[in-house]
């Protein structure tokens, strides 16, 4: 039997724990694997594009778990009533081949996404951040938020969305949870005065949503929206300001912001900061860019985290999902067994 968490469950589970506190905690969880980045098998995202938008699936393994997330990104969803990603992801036996763990991802990888930002922004930003601002206020938006108070005690937000029903939302929602929110006309407005700028916007273009004008000494950019060919967010001057740090580079040459420079434009992968064996941030007065584009070791770190801390929880349902015949070698005679009355 393979356990299986859905909707309802999940919904539960970030009821009764807190957004907040999950990925405060999943963000150590994603840390721990990134500091064992050399025990994974990796590879990019299998990904197939069409006109409405991008199905991806994104599959990672160590010795003893393999894991694939299944994901669409399709940026004009919400004008026709869908969600712009939904996800669910698998762990499996290496050892055998066999699903044990299958979830629902819509949710988890927007917990992930965000515990993600907030543990490479641990390292990156400034000791003393103390305001974000959020330029886009989607899906997303408030998962940054909350993340980003969870881990590095960020309360004071300035955000801005091109559409004002999005930061109404974003409002909404967070206004009653302890933060200073501070909505702006612009980008630039929303920017200025920022410790910390993470932009998650959501459609597929080669925008410059971040000017280099409105970047500052000691600003700590977490760029979260670029994630395919097409697709980016900042001014392409910005990333010549500091260093910039990825995920997995042949991924983010890709689909990040440096598919903006040239092909041999300096990056450091994150885990190497982990390691020891690259400096992150190096003075308060250094700009430093996190070109995230999402790598499927924060999935594999979410499965990972969800599965450990719903042991014996009574959240999970146990599904019939794989075939066991008493005689391994004999499937046909299983599927042919006479069926249990109903």
């Amino acid at each position: 039997m393979t356990a299986f968490v859905g909707v309802a469950d999940m919904v539960e589970w970030i009821t009764r724990r807190g957004a907040e506190t999950i990925m405060a905690e999943m963000a150590d969880t994603i840390e721990e694997d990134f500091r064992r980045w050399e025990s994974f098998d990796k590879s990019e995202r299998v990904a197939n594009h069409t006109p409405f938008g991008v199905i991806e699936l994104m599959p990672i393994s160590d010795p003893d778990l393999y894991a694939f997330k299944y994901v669409n990104g399709h940026p004009f969803n919400p004008g026709r009533g869908y969600q712009t990603v939904t996800a669910f992801g698998v762990l499996a036996d290496v050892h055998n081949g066999y699903p044990v763990f299958l979830a629902e991802m819509t949710l988890l990888t927007a917990l992930r996404t965000a515990a993600t930002s907030a543990m490479v922004a641990r390292r990156l930003a400034r000791a003393d951040s103390s305001t974000m601002a959020m330029i886009g206020a989607g899906s997303q938006a408030e998962f940054q938020a909350l993340a980003f108070r969870g881990v590095l005690g960020i309360s004071r937000l300035r955000i801005y969305d091109v559409d004002p029903a999005a930061s109404e939302k974003f409002v909404r929602n967070l206004a009653s949870r302890g933060f200073d929110i501070t909505v702006c006309g612009s980008a630039a407005e929303a920017a200025s005065g920022a410790d910390i700028v993470t932009t998650c916007t959501a459609d597929k273009a080669v925008a410059q949503v971040l000017k280099d004008a409105d970047v500052t000494s000691g600003m700590h950019i977490n760029t979260i929206g670029g994630d395919c060919p097409g697709k980016t967010e900042l001014d392409p001057r910005i990333l010549e300001r500091g260093p910039v740090f990825v995920e997995y580079t042949p991924q983010t040459r890709v689909e990040g912001e440096i598919q903006n420079v040239a092909a041999d434009f300096p990056v450091t992968e994150f885990w190497q900061v982990l390691a020891g064996l690259a400096a992150g941030r190096t003075s308060d007065e250094q700009v430093t860019i996190f070109d995230s584009v999402g790598f499927a070791i924060e999935d594999f770190s979410a499965l990972r985290h969800l599965r450990a801390d719903l042991a014996g929880a009574g959240f999970e349902t146990e599904i019939d999902l794989v075939a066991a015949p008493e005689d391994p070698k004999d499937l046909f005679g299983f599927a042919h067994a006479p069926v249990p009355a109903r």
